[in-house]
């Protein structure tokens, strides 16, 4: 068998590949980290009436701009100024508007004489951006917090 009908061969398979179209490039799709906490913030905002062993933190949050993942957690924190206990969290979307939360809790797992504060986050493609000034909850009863104001992560 001569060499030139396989070069021939080669070289016109080589001719074809390279005749294709190119791949076109795919649209930058969110990933599931977004599709999870859109779903968590839509299940929070539909949590139906309190039942009667709950209770629960309301308010508003100022200063999230659209498409921020906001993270609340009602922690019990030591003296150290170190979280110990995470007594109830929420995920939800900011949307560039005031951004109403409930966060609800189990008053029975509120620790009698601990510090519990009120801590919260927002970040942007995976960094973050803001934080919320730690608010103290003295008591575990259903509070109205009012409007809580994000700031600029240090």
């Amino acid at each position: 068998m001569s060499l030139r009908p396989l070069v021939l061969l080669s070289l016109f398979s080589l001719l074809v590949a390279c005749s294709s179209d190119a791949p076109q490039p795919q649209p930058p799709t969110p990933g599931p980290a977004p599709q999870q906490a859109q779903k968590k913030a839509k299940e929070a905002a539909e949590l139906g009436p309190l039942p009667a062993f709950q209770r629960e933190l309301s308010g508003t949050l100022q200063g999230v701009p659209t498409g921020a993942e906001v993270e609340l957690a009602l922690l019990v924190i030591d003296d150290k100024d170190r979280p110990q206990q995470l007594l109830a969290s929420s995920s939800l979307i900011g949307n560039n508007q005031v951004l109403p939360f409930h966060l609800r809790f189990n008053p029975e797992s509120f620790p009698a004489g601990a510090r519990v504060e009120l801590r919260g986050r927002a970040s942007q493609s995976g960094q973050l951006i803001l934080h919320l000034p730690s608010q103290l909850i003295s008591q575990p009863t259903t509070q109205t917090l009012g409007q809580l104001q994000f700031v600029k992560a240090p």
